[in-house]
């Protein structure tokens, strides 16, 4: 590298990796694994995250398991999170829970899908939304990331 040139910026989408374990996320979703490490990338862009990524894309028995064991939840969720360092960490996603809240809200499956990841990655970025302020805070940079993947706010419309 020359002497006052800029080093390429890192790449957001580097660090993450998807493990579709549902089968149902690959005949719903196309391009799942790509959506979703798109949707990461930009989340941890905005957030300013690096550190190593996981996301599973699993099912809702699984999401069960993990909500029981970790959060002492007797009941499958839609996505769940465990931070790491430098903003990194894992987040599981139960399809039977993603796609009955799409088809509720009259969204495409990916739609849902990139939003919910957003929403973990940036948990695992330190996001949280404990009280409405934050919550605020929140939505409005989930948002910001999905409109600047050419997606529509979740939140306009939704009912609070």
């Amino acid at each position: 590298m020359e002497p006052g040139s800029r080093s390429p910026a890192p790449d957001a989408g580097a660090g993450i990796t998807v493990t579709v374990a549902e089968p149902r996320w690959r005949a719903s979703v196309p391009a799942v694994e790509a959506l979703a490490r798109r949707a990461a990338a930009a989340a941890r862009r905005a957030a300013r995250a690096r550190g190593t990524l996981a996301l599973l894309l699993a099912d809702d028995a699984t999401l069960h398991r993990l909500n029981a064991r970790y959060r002492g939840r007797d009941y499958a969720t839609n996505v769940l999170s465990w931070p790491g360092a430098e903003g990194g960490g894992d987040i599981a996603i139960g399809y039977g829970v993603a796609a009955r809240e799409a088809r509720a809200m009259r969204r495409p499956l990916a739609r849902h899908l990139a939003h919910l990841v957003v929403h973990g990655t940036l948990h695992c970025a330190g996001r949280d939304h404990q009280d409405a302020r934050s919550a605020r805070r929140m939505e409005r940079e989930e948002a910001l990331v999905l409109r600047r993947l050419g997606m529509p706010d979740p939140y306009r419309g939704a009912a609070r």
